[in-house]
């Protein structure tokens, strides 16, 4: 009741409003994160209070996260990493178009997810943070085993071009400094390459700078008007209710996500979205505007932040850059993270519980009332809008280190994206690759120290076998599938032509 009350008062919330609106506006800039806006408005929290400066933090980490769906729809351009997903379904749904539906779905998905989240971070974070302390590096190496095996429902039609696709995000996360060691590689002894390539660049350059080279090649549209009479968030209840579980199971695996440090929403979005996509009754419809896709993405990654502030309020460790820079936010405001920070200091932690609760439902006001000012982009004509974009990516490129390095590989990866959509090799599993490399290599390198270079711990670890199993079963499972559509193509080919 204390914690609330101290929230509970006029320049309190004012300020979680503020940190929202401004989160959602990083969010939706291509470059610009939650990072980025935490960062920036950190030093600003020195003088306030530590419920006042937590509460604007936390919507920062709302707003930030959730503004990525804004391009991720409109633009097939993810805001942030966690949307990447979003722009697999929302773009076709709103160049088909279905811009307002597709915001009503991500919209309120993204507010359950979290909420949902924010209720299980109330309820079980002590119990969840201890569990994710099991996990050592033999467990993390199975986990993100099994998560690259998701390549293959990535792959679209080719399963050879998919795999390809993933061992080539693979092959350029490992350019830089070699994680324990820190041995330079693939750098050529060029210096700017060796810290490797950021994931922002490498992002915004596959999937926007490729997408503006490929609308260069046709005639450059003036943009079209978006029917935007909408009831509600666009959908009936039946609609809502039909999409129920697939929202429940992808916050679930979100949250369970989140907890896990160092995998974070980038990847809790593309997982959320194979599994949809894998226990759909029709799959083909995913990437072609299906609601389902956008539903998965949004309700993950939200959760994600739930999940991510569970170890480090319960024990005081940082899952992420962003869960880092909050850890600073509390020990600057003389709080201690951990199992004490609940007896110490009750009042802020059930405060933040609740500055998250308040950002959540100021999210979804925010862009839901925005909806109709955001459609007006896909009005602006092509030739005025498609410049704009590729100049806010650049900056944002550069503004991550403050480095025209990235803003060379931005546009080396639109190259290459552009390249790749020419030869239709789909991007998603390099994405994929490009972020779960770093971790397998990782962990792998760390548990074989710890069994001094023996690597039958990572098949007898409990968890770790149950994960390796599964990641086993899955390729088994997608051959099979190949193999029996290859067959029903044939099939029909022969019976077409008799």
């Amino acid at each position: 009741m204390q914690g609330f009350s101290e929230v509970m008062t006029l320049s309190t919330i004012l300020l979680i409003l503020l940190g929202t609106a401004v989160g959602l506006v990083f969010g939706s800039i291509p470059g610009l994160t939650a990072t980025m806006a935490i960062a920036i408005v950190l030093p600003m929290t020195f003088g306030m209070s530590p419920m006042e400066g937590m509460a604007i933090l936390m919507g920062l980490y709302i707003g930030g996260i959730s503004g990525g769906l804004i391009p991720a729809i409109l633009l097939k351009l993810p805001g942030t990493p966690s949307s990447i997903a979003t722009t697999f379904d929302g773009y076709p749904m709103a160049r088909k178009g279905e811009a307002g539906k597709a915001f009503g779905y991500a919209i309120l998905f993204s507010f359950l997810g979290g909420l949902l989240s924010i209720i299980i971070l109330m309820l079980l974070s002590p119990p969840l943070a201890t569990i994710a302390l099991k996990f050592g590096p033999y467990e993390y190496f199975a986990i993100t085993i099994f998560a690259l095996t998701m390549i293959s429902s990535l792959a679209g039609n080719s399963l050879v071009k998919g795999l390809i696709a993933g061992l080539l995000g693979i092959a350029l996360a490992m350019v830089g400094s070699a994680p324990i060691d820190a041995f330079p590689r693939f750098t050529f002894g060029y210096s700017a390459l060796d810290a490797g390539f950021n994931i922002l660049p490498v992002l915004i350059g596959l999937f926007a700078v490729a997408e503006i080279i490929k609308a260069s090649e046709r005639k450059i549209s003036n943009g079209k008007s978006v029917d935007y009479k909408m009831k509600g968030f666009g959908f009936s209840v039946k609609d809502f209710f039909k999409q129920g579980w697939n929202g429940l199971r992808s916050s679930f695996i979100g949250t369970g996500i989140g907890i896990l440090p160092g995998i974070g929403g980038g990847t809790a979005n593309i997982i959320a979205y194979v599994t949809a996509k894998n226990r759909s009754k029709n799959p083909e419809e995913f990437g072609k505007g299906t609601p389902d896709g956008v539903v998965a993405s949004e309700s993950a990654n939200n959760a994600a932040v739930g999940g991510a502030l569970v170890p480090l309020i319960a024990l005081g460790i940082p899952g992420d850059t962003v869960t880092a820079l909050l850890l600073g936010g509390l020990v600057i405001h003389g709080l201690t993270p951990g199992p004490l920070l609940f007896q110490n200091n009750g009042d802020v932690v059930y405060g933040i519980f609740i500055a998250l609760i308040i950002a959540n439902i100021a999210m979804i006001a925010f862009l839901y009332y925005g909806m109709r000012f955001f459609t007006k982009i896909l009005s602006i004509p092509k030739y005025i809008l498609l410049p704009i974009i590729l100049v806010l990516c650049v900056v944002g490129a550069i503004g991550v280190n403050n480095r025209m390095f990235d803003a060379a590989a931005l546009l080396f990866f639109g190259i290459l994206g552009y390249l790749l959509i020419k030869y239709k090799f789909p991007i998603a599993p390099i994405i994929l690759g490009f972020i779960l490399g770093p971790l397998v290599e990782t962990n792998l390198r760390r548990g074989l120290m710890y069994s001094q270079g023996d690597f039958i711990p990572f098949l007898t670890q409990p968890i770790a076998a149950v994960f390796l199993i599964l990641a086993v079963l899955s390729i088994v499972f997608k051959l099979r599938d190949t193999y029996k559509k290859k067959k029903l193509d044939e099939a029909g080919g022969i019976n077409t032509g008799i």
